[in-house]
């Protein structure tokens, strides 16, 4: 399957609805309790982007996303503006030896943690610190495509390794149709255009 390092027009995304979902069997009991199985060890992302087509410039630009991404045959980036910020994020402890730090944000409530695998982080807004010490461009390489630093040299033992940077998410369209209404001359609407989250 390709995916397209190309990002989703962020004028669309804004006015976009979606969010985090699990997927979870729930089974009811002739006692009227339940059994969960969580079938997800972490959530998927799914958005409806119609909402956020607003203009004829952003319906042309729609549709030739739609077009050039053959409707769900290719993946891409998508900027969830709900969350797309990382701030202070702790990604690993130096040892002397390892080079090498995935990107990732932690979600903490109730002394539960989840944390997220962060594979396409926006160029430009990284930010690499080793014990809270910001380092310089040439002391490791960013792959945008996977999420992965690579230090030139590996970090002390112990050395707390942090970063702040924005993300996008891998997606896909839903659909493989675009259908508009026309309400009125120069006038469409949109009932649901669904993009969904991929592991990539």
């Amino acid at each position: 399957m390709a995916f397209i390092e190309v990002r989703f027009p962020t004028d669309i995304a804004y006015g976009s609805a979606g969010g985090p979902e699990y997927f979870t069997d729930i089974v009811i009991t002739q006692g009227g309790y339940e059994q969960r199985n969580a079938n997800w060890s972490q959530a998927r992302a799914r958005y409806n982007v119609a909402h956020g087509v607003k203009t004829q410039a952003q319906l042309d630009a729609l549709i030739a996303f739609f077009r050039a991404r053959k409707g769900q045959a290719d993946g891409f980036r998508f900027k969830d503006w709900s969350d797309y910020k990382v701030t202070g994020q702790i990604i690993g402890t130096g040892n002397g030896s390892n080079k090498n730090f995935q990107l990732v944000k932690t979600y903490v409530n109730g002394g539960i943690t989840e944390t997220r695998t962060i594979t396409k982080p926006v160029a430009g807004t990284v930010n690499i610190y080793l014990a809270g010490v910001l380092q310089s461009g040439s002391a490791y390489t960013l792959d945008t495509a996977t999420g992965y630093i690579a230090f030139v040299s590996a970090p002390g033992g112990s050395v707390s390794v942090t970063a702040d940077f924005e993300f996008d998410v891998p997606v896909r369209f839903e659909t493989d149709r675009l259908s508009a209404t026309l309400d009125s001359y120069g006038s469409h609407s949109w009932h649901d255009i669904p993009i969904v989250e991929i592991r990539v």
